[in-house]
This record gives C-alpha cells, structure tokens and sequence, in this order.
C-alpha cells in the first residue's frame, strides 16, 4: 500500500507535537484527517490541505458524533495517532474530581472511542497503525501531575494489551513518550524552573516537535512492521 493510499487521523492537529506529524506526514503523500476543538482550528488545518475536523474529546455527543462520520465517511483510515491531551496539574489533596475526570477522559476515553471505531477498517484491510502519545510523566512520575500520569500510563498498558488482539490481523500498536518538548504545553514553564530540568537532562535541552515527528514517520512505515507493544522514549537521556 503506497502511502497515497494511507489515511491518517491524527488528534490535537494544530499546534505542537500533532501540527509537527500532520506536516510531516503530509510532505510524505499521506492523506491527513487533523481533530480541532475549535472552528478556527478546524480552517487552519483545511488551509494547510488535511481535512479537518471538530473534535471535542471530553464530550460525549462530539465523540459520538465523530465516530458515527468517521464511519460512514473514512472507513478507509490507515493510521490512528491519538495525540490531543491536557494537563490540568495540582497536587492530589488539592485536586477537584473534574481536574482529575477530565485528564483520565479525554486521554484514555477518548482514546478507546477512536480506536474502537477505526480498528474495523483496519482488521477488514489486515494492515494498520495505531500510535498513542504518552509522556515521560508515565514513568517517571511527576509532582502535582498525578491525573496526566495516571492518565498516559493507563494509555500504555492499554496500548500493550490492544496489540496482542490485533496483531495477528496486521496491525501493530505502540507509543511514544516525550520529555520535555518545546511546544504550548511546556511553554508556561518559568526560565528558572526550565534550567533546572535541563540540568536533568543529559543532552542539555528541551526537545523539538520535529524529533517526535520523525519517529511517527517511521512507525507508521511499513519498516517499522516488526514492532508492536512498545513505548518508545524521546527524552534527551531523562528517563532511561
């Protein structure tokens, strides 16, 4: 299957980590479907040429929605990467229900949703790729992040589990997990607070949008077609 012939829908598609991949794979002869939760967001993806859509994670009648179009209208899709996320970060004692429900929500309901509908497709075609976005947080832990990292390690277990129902009709599933990458998310981090994690570091910075990319890049190929169940670290040396 040539790679005009893969339809790819990415979630979170207009900033960051999801804008990076939905640009790269596109240069790439992919056809993009990118989720935004605006409208705006929606005419910026279609101004770049991928379809966008709007997608509301945390709401039951957009996901819904959004399942029964994908149905009728992209049967065909190739790849899923589930990469649209928030943080909502406070310490547990402190953390309101919806802080905590909405993180565990929208990355691991929203995620089984997307799956549940585009894995029919797949299983029919017996070729596919799954790719959920974790983070660092999954393994390492993180001071008043207990949601989000409840939340992607949930996602990782979840993933690993996935993969042993759909491999054997061709489809591998797997993760990513980022440190700290230079995007919207970890923009509201303080200088002094931003040095003192790049001391823990070993290469001695923050990573960039385009070094995830490359990895989705090479998941979604057919080279990659041997690996399934896993998280792959892109961390500059933070977890190890």
């Amino acid at each position: 299957m040539s790679n005009l012939q893969k339809k790819v829908l990415i979630t979170g598609a207009t900033r960051g980590i999801g804008k990076s991949m939905a640009e790269t794979l596109f240069s790439q002869n992919y056809k993009i479907i990118g989720t935004a939760t605006s409208d705006e967001g929606v005419e910026i993806l279609n101004s770049k040429g991928f379809l966008g859509i709007k997608l509301d994670l945390n709401n039951a009648d957009s996901l819904n929605h959004i399942s029964e179009k994908l149905k009728e209208e992209h049967k065909d899709i190739s790849i899923l990467i589930n990469n649209a996320g928030i943080t909502k970060d406070n310490i547990v004692l402190r953390m309101s229900d919806d802080e905590w429900g909405d993180v565990i929500n929208i990355h691991l309901n929203g995620m089984f949703k997307l799956c549940k509908t585009v894995l029919k497709g797949m299983i029919k075609s017996r070729w596919g790729r799954v790719i959920n976005i974790t983070s660092a947080s999954a393994s390492l832990g993180n001071r008043g992040q207990s949601n989000y990292a409840a939340a992607k390690a949930g996602v990782e277990a979840f993933s690993k589990s996935l993969s042993k129902e759909v491999g054997p009709r061709g489809i591998t599933v797997n993760c990513v997990a980022p440190g700290f990458i230079e995007t919207d998310m970890t923009s509201y981090i303080d200088e002094k607070a931003k040095e003192e994690l790049i001391k823990q570091i070993p290469l001695g910075r923050f990573g960039k949008p385009e070094e995830i990319s490359q990895i989705i890049e090479f998941l979604v190929s057919d080279q990659s077609s041997y690996i399934t169940g896993q998280t792959i670290h892109v961390n500059g040396g933070l977890y190890m």
